[in-house]
């Protein structure tokens, strides 16, 4: 009886990119410098990105990547694969954000403003001040309900994935999600300038 072949994960599909970075962090723990400084040239931008939905102060968003690289070149030997490497990095990069927040006095933090190439299209202004409307909720949000939202609407996390990074359970990612829609059902008509009509 003939054994079915096995089909490799395609390139550029989240599979084949963890295999990817799975071989590199292997690499790592062998003290590969060469596999550490790949991981941190295709992480550090995307890191940036996670992390200036934390805090806009760029000094701390660098000084947080420098922590989760630290910590990555350090446990890469104790990831046993039980999730996505991505996940557990973001994880890292999460739990070191929050403890150089802590470390600065408690910065304040406010979500990313998205910028847009301005080509006069009317769909892209409608597209611009719908994110800055739902953007003033999120200031409002407590950040653990904040991040919770933007892990899931706007970087593509499943609630397991979230769960990882956050160091919670699926339950307790699934209620900050609730909590968070719930005020901000609330607070956009006000933000939008229509207390009045929210009301009727």
């Amino acid at each position: 009886m003939r054994a079915e072949a096995v089909t490799p994960p395609q390139p550029g599909t989240k599979a084949a990119d963890n295999d990817r970075e799975l071989a590199l962090l292997r690499l790592v723990a062998q003290g590969d410098r060469q596999a550490f400084e790949t991981l941190y040239a295709d992480y550090y931008r995307r890191l940036g990105r996670f992390l200036a939905r934390l805090t806009q102060r760029q000094e701390l968003i660098e000084e947080a990547v420098n922590d989760t690289f630290w910590v990555v070149w350090q446990k890469s030997g104790e990831f046993r694969g039980d999730s996505l490497v991505s996940t557990w990095i973001m994880g890292i990069a999460y739990r070191c954000t929050l403890k150089t927040l802590r470390r600065a006095g408690g910065a304040a933090t406010e979500p990313l403003v998205e910028e847009y190439e301005d080509t006069g299209a009317p769909e892209v202004h409608a597209q611009q001040e719908l994110r800055d409307w739902v953007g003033k909720g999120l200031r409002h949000l407590p950040l653990e309900q904040r991040t919770t939202l933007e892990l899931a609407y706007y970087m593509g996390h499943s609630c397991e994935e979230i769960g990882e990074i956050m160091d919670c359970s699926v339950g307790t990612v699934k209620a900050r999600m609730f909590h968070a829609r719930v005020k901000l059902r609330n607070l956009l008509p006000a933000l939008g300038g229509m207390t009045g009509r929210a009301k009727a």
